[in-house]
C-alpha cells in the first residue's frame, strides 16, 4: 500500500466531512472539477474515451519519471469533479502503488451511497481504466521505457 495514496484519500475524506449535507459536497465536487487543467482537443480520442460512463469522459495518461501521470475531462460537472478526485489520488504515482492501494475513499467520502447508479458505474469504469493503464505503465516502466501509454 502506498502511504502517499492513502494520505491523499484521507485528506479528501476529511475535506468532504467539512460539509454537513450532500448538497454542499456536490457543490465542492463541482468546484474541484472546474479546477481541472486544460485538456487538449487532440486528446479527446477513442483511445482515451472511457466507456461505461453516461457522460463523455476522457483520460490521457503517460509515464513520467516512473510514475503514471493522468489528465482527464468530462462534459458533466459532477463527473469532472470525480475526475479531479481520482487525479488527486492516482496521478503522478508509481504504477505498482496504484495497483496495490484500494480505493477506500469511495466509501470514506460516501460516493458508494450517494452517487446515482449511472455515476457509480462511471466511477467504476474510470477506476478500472486507471488500473488498466497502471498495469500497462508497469510493463513500460519495467521495460525501462518512458513513453506515452494512452
Amino acid at each position: 500500500m502506498s502511504e502517499a495514496i492513502k494520505r491523499a484519500q484521507d485528506e479528501l475524506a476529511g475535506e468532504f466531512e467539512l460539509f454537513d449535507d450532500w448538497m454542499g459536497r456536490y457543490e465542492y465536487l463541482i468546484d474541484l472539477g472546474r479546477q481541472l487543467p486544460e485538456f487538449p482537443e487532440s486528446w479527446k480520442s477513442d483511445d482515451n474515451k472511457i466507456h461505461g460512463c453516461q457522460s463523455q469522459v476522457w483520460l490521457h495518461t503517460d509515464v513520467r519519471n516512473g510514475c503514471l501521470h493522468i489528465d482527464g475531462t468530462s462534459d458533466a460537472a459532477i463527473v469532472s469533479g470525480l475526475i479531479a478526485v481520482l487525479l488527486r489520488v492516482y496521478s503522478d504515482r508509481r504504477p505498482e502503488d496504484i495497483l496495490t492501494t484500494k480505493p477506500d475513499f469511495v466509501a470514506d467520502i460516501g460516493f458508494d451511497r450517494h452517487l446515482s447508479p449511472t455515476r457509480s458505474n462511471g466511477l467504476a469504469a474510470m477506476l478500472e481504466a486507471i488500473y488498466a493503464r497502471a498495469r500497462a505503465a508497469l510493463d513500460t516502466v519495467g521495460a525501462g521505457h518512458s513513453e506515452e501509454t494512452g
